[in-house]
């Protein structure tokens, strides 16, 4: 006879992640045993069953984050976060009520976003005027510039006379005179400085990034970033000691960083590198490359010259394109997938000219769950010719789905410098889905809320969440390219098991399937069509048969 059921969940809206005609599902040892009508499930209870009824509410697999950062999203929640605020006030006060609190020799914080400054950027005045009695230090909400004020910059010796360095820029006045900000690779030469945050802070940080996601429903995430970049600290050997002691609980994945100065001749290095960590407990099957920057600071990689700026301004190529073939091609020899950052539609075709160079060298790509995953995250803008070779070539794209509304930094400092036609092809989700290609869904928190029932809206509906803050001009509440918008079962799907495709975890996780692990997410109402994406929030998120939230909203 089979044992009692340890949980059954029964009244339920299936979504699995297609719609479902079951309404209940049953738990046992940590795996789902069963759906079926709640008759059904039901017989499998016992005296000690845990018992959830749904109320017609929907059951979900956990969420997964296919691009996420997730010990620099705990950093920021203790840090000097200024995700709750959206203006210069705000930013000021944040930062003068945390420079109160902390006696640290200097500030550190994140989360700023430009469109709040006159112009389009801080400057150091603005951050002079709160902290001048030590350097401070904020990293913009997308990762790619830092705000410093004036000790800052002399603690790093910048001034007229520095040059800039490859792959990043210092953003100067009309007089040559350093502004306080800092792109892409110029930002390292300040936060190099920074004092790293220890072991325990970094563990701390990991951990409530965890409780966070769970409270958002996530439960597995891919970390696209195992390495030290700009300001973040490496957070491989805070994953190595939370997985050892079993503190980290949820389903993690991640990408190796690869040193954008390294050439071809660093393969056998990282492929030890990985090897090393998959022995250390954490098996690791991608490398991160960032193959290019961001439209809004012309480093995004175009095919064609930023409207608006110097007639010849393309944006850098991070490698080579003939060193990035070289280096994927011998990565998928190894078995090893790629996550590309990929934002200007020039660094996206290189991509995919990459994975196709590999392929054809070494022959029909493998199939099944060890073949080499390739991606591309971001997709900014993307050539139409290229959208079909997603699907051709099996690359799968890894959207960021909150960017995908009109707001007022797009539409004042992005939407300028790419032009009408470019703007046009502003994330094309819709046409790379209706082209078949595999989509993944991830936040790339701390640049944006990690929370996927946004993401999932404004990937149905091309227009911001009302609760954001970060989205209060008219605009963003109107559909951008509504053509590019995908149906909810599509959004769903690549929150769900598109993500955990991309990770190579779809067998264990992902969707609702008797056998695979029970990971589950309750909404506290039903999910009918993409305007309830804006009042459902997440009631119990459960891992492996085990609630680990609750949501406390009457």
């Amino acid at each position: 006879m089979r044992a009692a059921a340890d949980l059954v969940v029964t009244g339920a809206q299936l979504l699995t992640p297609a719609p479902s005609t079951d309404t209940a599902l049953a738990v046992a040892g940590g795996r789902i045993v069963a759906l079926g009508t709640d008759e059904e499930v039901l017989a499998l209870a016992g005296p000690g069953t845990e018992r959830i009824e749904s109320e017609g509410a929907a059951l979900l697999p956990g969420f997964h984050d296919a691009h996420v950062h997730a010990q620099a999203g705990g950093l920021a929640l203790g840090g000097c976060d200024l995700e709750p605020e959206h203006s210069i006030d705000g930013y000021a006060r944040l930062v003068r009520e945390f420079a109160a609190r902390s006696d640290d020799e200097w500030i550190v914080g994140s989360g700023w976003f430009g469109d709040a400054f006159p112009g389009g950027l801080p400057t150091r005045a603005h951050l002079d005027a709160i902290v001048a009695d030590r350097p401070a230090v904020l990293t913009s909400h997308d990762a790619h510039g830092v705000w410093v004020n004036s000790a800052a910059l002399e603690r790093a010796g910048i001034t007229r006379a520095s040059t800039d360095p490859a792959n990043g820029r210092i953003v100067r006045d009309a007089d040559g005179e350093p502004t306080g900000v800092l792109f892409d690779a110029a930002g390292e030469l300040v936060t190099r400085l920074v004092p790293a945050p220890g072991p325990a802070e970094r563990r701390t940080a990991l951990l409530a990034a965890q409780r966070h996601l769970f409270s958002l429903g996530v439960t597995a995430w891919h970390d696209a970033i195992l390495g030290a970049y700009l300001s973040l600290p490496d957070c491989l050997p805070t994953y190595l000691e939370t997985l050892a002691d079993g503190s980290l609980t949820a389903r993690v994945t991640g990408s190796m960083w690869w040193p954008p100065q390294a050439g071809p001749e660093h393969v056998p290095a990282m492929l030890e590198h990985l090897r090393a960590t998959s022995e250390a407990g954490f098996p690791v099957r991608s490398v991160k490359i960032m193959q290019d920057g961001i439209c809004e600071n012309c480093t995004a990689a175009l095919l064609e010259p930023y409207t608006g700026v110097h007639p010849t301004t393309r944006g850098d190529s991070v490698i080579a394109p003939d060193d990035l073939v070289e280096i994927v091609t011998a990565l998928d020899a190894a078995g090893i997938g790629v996550h590309f950052h990929g934002v200007g539609d020039r660094a996206v075709r290189e991509c995919l000219d990459a994975v196709e160079a590999a392929r054809r060298r070494g022959g029909p790509a493998p199939t099944g769950p060890e073949r080499p995953r390739h991606q591309i995250a971001h997709l900014d803008v993307v050539d139409p010719a290229d959208v079909p070779r997603f699907a051709a070539l099996d690359v799968t794209a890894n959207i960021q789905p909150l960017w995908a509304r009109d707001d007022q930094e797009i539409l004042e400092r992005k939407f300028p410098l790419i032009g009408d036609e470019r703007a046009a092809w502003h994330f094309p989700f819709g046409a790379l889905q209706r082209a078949g290609a595999r989509l993944a869904m991830g936040s790339d928190w701390p640049v944006t809320s990690p929370d996927p029932l946004w993401a999932l809206h404004t990937a149905c509906t091309r227009t911001a969440p009302a609760a954001d803050v970060h989205a209060r001009n008219p605009e963003s509440h109107r559909p951008a390219q509504p053509e590019q918008r995908l149906d909810l079962s599509t959004a769903v799907r690549a929150a769900t098991l598109g993500a955990a495709e991309a990770s190579g975890n779809e067998t264990t996780i992902g969707s609702l399937e008797p056998g695979k692990l029970a990971d589950l997410v309750l909404l506290d109402g039903p999910l009918t069509g993409p305007a309830d994406l804006d009042r459902v929030r997440v009631r119990r998120t459960v891992l492996g048969g085990r609630t680990v939230h609750v949501s406390d909203a009457p």
